[in-house]
């Protein structure tokens, strides 16, 4: 039988209305609008945190505007760019004792040295990153510097981190630059506030003594063995002298040498680059505890140094000491052996690779010459390049050196 329903004519009646709903479609634009103006929200507010968190991160820095000034004032002395695209930085650790978390470590005499000097060079294709230590007591010629009170120095022979005292840190750059012929691109000056809680911010690194460590005035006391150092700790590590070893700054430097490999290992983990919450802090101590020259004072251009240095292989990171040995006239100074220092300064100024290995001192070389002021504060005439050719830098069969030193791969406990 037919279902369909029909009238008397005959006509097709209409179908029963089924019963009104509410239609879905304004339903789910109703929810949608909520959704996307609860994504908004979300996202506005993150993005309003992160430029807070920006602009914080950004103001923490501050410039070095005097240094800046000074280096333009004899710009025309200073030595020119070889290799084009490497970059040479001058880190420079200050042991002023100014501030609440800087006093312990002495009474502020309103002076400040260069606890530590690193020039480290970056290759132009961010291949590799050579740290190298200039030992604090080394006899060099410094420049004329204009001193603190305004007044300026006559060119004096001296032990280099006087320099930072005299004429603060335009006067140890033009000290670096005459010693090794290369031009200082950029610098940072790092306290030791700053030092702790970078160590603190990657949770510690990890170091291994074989030998307990008692060092009153480093205010370090630690067992033998594997362990993790903190702030405090490793801030003594890195300081103490007097109790570890022969008591040398030369075997300190070893161990700045060792710590900051370890520390560049930590910080280029996973755990800490790609994690914000533990790299903020990270940032937050490195940018509240440096004084940087102008193409470096922003977040921004930190930032990009950072990420040129990041795929840099851990094993390519390489830290040593400039060849020294005891100065001639003074035992407890130090000069430099060459030609090694000449020839390491050429291969940096020309962003040549540096081999490195463990190993001794270099032995005084035939032309290293005596202890006396020329020889010892100044790179060899024949290894200072004008960025031409010459008969050193012409193919040969002679193999190119290896310097004491270590790779950030080794760590602290190799």
């Amino acid at each position: 039988m037919d279902s369909d329903v029909t009238d008397s004519a005959g006509t097709p009646a209409e179908p029963e209305a089924e019963p009104e709903t509410e239609p879905e479609v304004p339903r789910k634009r109703h929810w949608l609008r909520w959704t996307a103006l609860g994504c908004s929200v979300v996202v506005l507010a993150a993005a309003g945190t992160g430029w807070w968190l920006y602009r914080k991160l950004d103001n923490n820095i501050t410039t070095d505007t005097d240094a800046a000034a000074e280096l333009r004032a004899y710009d025309k002395e200073r030595p020119t760019a070889v290799a084009m695209g490497a970059q040479n930085i001058l880190l420079i650790g200050s042991d002023t004792r100014t501030g609440a978390g800087n006093a312990k470590y002495g009474k502020d005499k309103g002076t400040q040295r260069s606890d530590t000097t690193i020039l480290l060079h970056i290759a132009a294709g961010r291949s590799s990153a050579t740290a190298v230590s200039i030992p604090r007591d080394l006899m060099v010629n410094m420049p004329s510097c204009k001193a603190k009170d305004g007044t300026r120095t006559g060119e004096m022979f001296a032990q280099f981190n006087s320099a930072f005292e005299i004429g603060g840190t335009a006067c140890t750059i033009r000290t670096v630059e005459r010693l090794t012929a290369i031009r200082i691109d950029h610098h940072m000056v790092i306290d030791f506030r700053g030092f702790k809680k970078m160590v603190d911010a990657v949770d510690g690194v990890e170091i291994c003594l074989k030998e307990p460590i008692d060092d009153k005035d480093a205010k370090l006391k630690l067992p033998a063995g594997r362990q993790t150092l903190r702030g405090e700790q490793a801030l003594g590590f890195v300081r103490a002298r007097k109790t570890l070893g022969n008591g040398s700054d030369t075997e300190r430097m070893d161990r700045q040498q060792q710590f900051l490999g370890a520390l560049v290992n930590k910080v280029q983990s996973n755990g800490v680059l790609l994690n914000p919450t533990r790299l903020y802090p990270v940032l937050d101590a490195a940018t509240k505890s440096i004084t940087t020259d102008p193409g470096l004072d922003s977040l921004r251009d930190l930032y990009d140094l950072a990420r040129s240095m990041r795929a840099i292989p851990t094993e390519k990171v390489q830290f040593l000491t400039v060849p020294r040995r005891p100065y001639s006239y003074d035992a407890n100074r130090d000069e430099l052996v060459q030609p090694e220092a000449g020839q390491l300064f050429k291969r940096l100024r020309e962003d040549k690779p540096v081999t490195v290995a463990p190993g001794a001192e270099p032995s005084p070389s035939a032309g290293g010459g005596g202890g006396g002021a020329s020889p010892a504060a100044s790179p060899d005439p024949d290894q200072v390049s004008d960025g031409k050719p010459d008969a050193a830098s012409s193919p040969s069969t002679t193999p190119a050196p290896t310097f004491t030193g270590r790779s950030a791969a080794e760590g602290a406990c190799s």
